[in-house]
């Protein structure tokens, strides 16, 4: 499900960055898409806050999926961990 994902950035990257931005975090989710999409689901952004944590939208099969926990704990938090710089945690929401 990783996509074509940048590579992480750098720790003196990620440290002088405080605020993670939200179109790196579309981008990664971009990555990512394909896989949700192919399991009939999606991930959308809702905010990102100024302390760091995502929200996103859970939809279709995602959003009644017995494994979306397991999806946000081991798939979408630790790439947009990795990959966003500022990503301090990663809450989901159903519509």
């Amino acid at each position: 499900m990783a996509g074509n994902l940048p590579d992480p950035p750098s720790e003196i990257n990620a440290s002088a960055a405080s605020v993670a931005c939200p179109d790196q975090v579309r981008r990664a989710l971009d990555a990512l898409r394909p896989g949700l999409l192919a399991d009939g689901g999606n991930a959308e952004l809702i905010d990102v806050t100024e302390d760091g944590i995502v929200r996103l939208e859970l939809q279709g099969s995602c959003a009644t999926c017995p494994a979306r926990e397991a999806t946000r704990a081991l798939v979408l938090e630790p790439v947009l961990r990795r990959h966003v710089p500022g990503v301090t945690a990663v809450l989901t929401e159903t519509a």
